[in-house]
């Protein structure tokens, strides 16, 4: 495993689990939970589940590492559409298991070069495609110009 030189920390905390809240210690983010309808929970409007989480922070950061990638090839990929789905659902061998389809899109870069972008930005830049990768499948749909 590799290590990091720690430059920032984030730090959230939850109460109740998926039926319950989670709010980072600054409080910049707050959300209340609530297991969805469709894994057989109340479903309560106006919540957010893990997975909303961590597909909007995966959506976020590997745009960031796309748009990084991109500055060194002396492209622009900061107006990039970065929409992140996160699946949960059970396992073959046991318990809960996610997959991740990530669909990236700029009209303004030629289709191969936005693929090479994205594929550069996953193998070694995104610390979340980082995180996942060996553990959670993640596809990708690239949709440039």
């Amino acid at each position: 495993m590799d290590t990091i030189k720690p430059l920032f920390t984030a730090t959230a905390t939850a109460t109740g689990g998926r039926n319950g809240h989670t709010e980072s210690e600054d409080g910049v983010v707050k959300a209340d939970l609530s297991v969805p309808k469709a894994m057989g929970g109340p479903g309560k409007p106006g919540t957010a589940t893990p997975e909303h989480l961590f597909a909007a922070g995966y959506a976020a950061c590997f745009g960031g590492a796309l748009d990084y990638v991109a500055k060194q090839h002396r492209k622009d990929a900061a107006s990039a559409r970065v929409t992140c789905a996160v699946t949960i659902g059970p396992r073959d061998g046991g318990g809960f298991g996610l997959a991740v389809k990530m669909r990236v899109e700029d009209r303004g870069l030629p289709q191969a070069e936005l693929e090479a972008l994205t594929r550069e930005a996953h193998e070694k830049i995104c610390p979340y495609s980082h995180a996942t990768r060996g553990n959670v499948p993640v596809e990708f749909e690239v949709v440039g110009g």
